[in-house]
This record gives structure tokens, sequence and C-alpha cells, in this order.
């Protein structure tokens, strides 16, 4: 590692904490003057330096972590929408819905009805009492491909700074943009969960590309579903895919990654017009 990356990377393992705190701590003030600290930066240009290392400012990076728990609350229930943006640090529901909005392309309640309707509704019923399944799932079959990438440290919540990151790298080279995946998303502090921001490029990575590591995913079948909507979803997605709609299908999860293909971008579609394919990996059930 050069002089210079040694340095930037010494930068983000400081900003880092400052992200580690604030997702530890999402309902606390946080003072610039703390975080500067934790950062062991000078107040005065903490700011900047979060700002160009993060992608955002450290108010947005706040908010961003408030929005991600209120869709987890908002996902298990039980909460009206008054008591989900107290508990994430709203005055009133009118801000939060403004907020939530603007975070996830729709408002609270529509978000809440839509993701029950994904995880919960086993689909319309007949009057036979039978259901169907109103998943859209598909069987394919991908062949090996090679990715560049970067491992996400950290909760999930803060993903799109390594996304960023990997897009200052490499972005404009990309052929495709994906996000691979392993172990429980719940599960970071016990280490199981890995994610990596990853691209396919045209050629090989350069020497200045910091930080880019190879991620060989092997050729298998996949069940693959489009979501249409914000990544905000994804969680929700997998999750329904996970328990209506697998363990009547005549496969079982495969040892590979889960793969995220993001069809189109934030940088040039609304929330409301993304389009990710998810790529659970498969095989046939295996007899007991």
């Amino acid at each position: 590692m050069s002089l210079d990356q040694s340095a930037d990377q010494h930068y983000r393992d400081r900003v880092a904490r400052v992200v580690a705190h604030i997702v530890a701590h999402p309902l606390a003030a946080h003072r610039l003057e703390d975080l500067a600290a934790i950062a062991h930066f000078s107040p005065f240009h903490f700011h900047r330096v979060y700002s160009s290392i993060a992608g955002e400012t450290v108010a947005a990076t706040v908010r961003r972590v408030r929005l991600a728990l209120a869709t987890r609350l908002l996902e298990q229930g039980g909460q009206s929408i008054t008591q989900v943006a107290l508990e994430v640090g709203y005055d009133s529901p009118q801000a939060f819905t403004r907020a939530f909005s603007q975070f996830t392309g729709q408002s609270p309640r529509a978000f809440q009805r839509d993701i029950h309707r994904l995880i919960l509704d086993p689909g319309a019923g007949h009057a036979d009492g039978r259901t169907e399944h109103t998943l859209a799932v598909q069987i394919v079959e991908r062949p090996a491909q090679r990715l560049h990438a970067l491992r996400h440290q950290g909760p999930p919540s803060t993903i799109p700074h390594t996304q960023r990151r990997l897009y200052l790298e490499c972005g404009q080279r990309a052929v495709h943009r994906l996000g691979a995946s392993c172990g429980d998303p719940q599960d970071v502090e016990g280490g199981s969960f890995r994610y990596y921001a990853a691209v396919v490029l045209p050629d090989a990575p350069s020497a200045a590309d910091n930080g880019l590591e190879r991620l060989d995913i092997p050729a298998g079948m996949y069940a693959r579903h489009t979501l249409t909507g914000p990544y905000t979803r994804i969680n929700a997605a997998l999750a329904a895919i996970h328990t209506r709609w697998l363990p009547a299908s005549g496969y079982e999860p495969d040892d590979r990654p889960t793969l995220e293909h993001y069809l189109n971008s934030p940088r040039n579609a609304a929330q409301a017009d993304l389009r990710t394919d998810l790529l659970i990996p498969i095989r046939p059930t295996t007899s007991l």
C-alpha cells in the first residue's frame, strides 16, 4: 500500500468510528464537537473531512440511520406511525412522513402496507381456502462471474457509503453494479454478515483502484425476483422469498452469495422507479 493509500485508509478508519457511534446511538444529539473528538479531528475541519469521505453530511447520516431504524419498526408492525416517529426522534408524524417519503419514495403508511402485503399476506384467497403466491420468481442459471468489490464495514444502513466509494473508484467504467452478501443482516456484531459493493469491469482494475478485491462467483441456479421500488425494500423482499416461496418450491438455499443486481441507479431514476434483480442461490432439495 502506498503512503497516499495508507493515509486515505487512516482517514476512513477515523470516520468509520464516527459512523459506528451514530449507529450505536441513533437518537443521541450528536454534537459536531463530540463527533470530531471521536475521530480525533479539529471541529473546525471535521465536517469537511466527514463529507468528503462519507459522501454526505453528518446530519444526513444521522437522518439515514434513524429512518433505516424506522423501516425496521414499520416492517415489524405493532406501532402506529406516530409511535414510530417519536421512537426515531421526530417531534411530529408530519415531519417524520416528509423525511421518510424523501428517503424511501413513499409515505410510512404506504411502505408499511406494501411490506406487510409482501411478507405477511400469502396471496389472494380462493373460495375453497387455497391461496396462491403473488411473488414473481423465476428460476435462472447464471454463468460464473468475476466481480471487483469493496467489502462493507458496518451496519446495512450505511451501505450507501461503501457504494459511493466504489462509484468514485471505478463507477464510470462499471459494466454492471451489484451487491453480494452472505449471512444474516441482523448479525453485524456477530460477524456472520458480509456485504460487498461490487462491479463488473471491462478490464482488470489498475493499481489506483484502492482497496478493490476480486470476488469469483461460481456458476449456478438462482431464484430471481425483480423488485421495483426503493432499496429499503430489499431485505423484506428477500425475507418474503425465503419464507413464502422457497419452502414449497422444491429448492433449498445453496452456499453461494446472494446477489443484488442494480438495473438502474438513484442518480438517474426516482426511488419508486428503481429496479433490482434479487438473486438467491438455490439447488434442488435433497432427500433426507
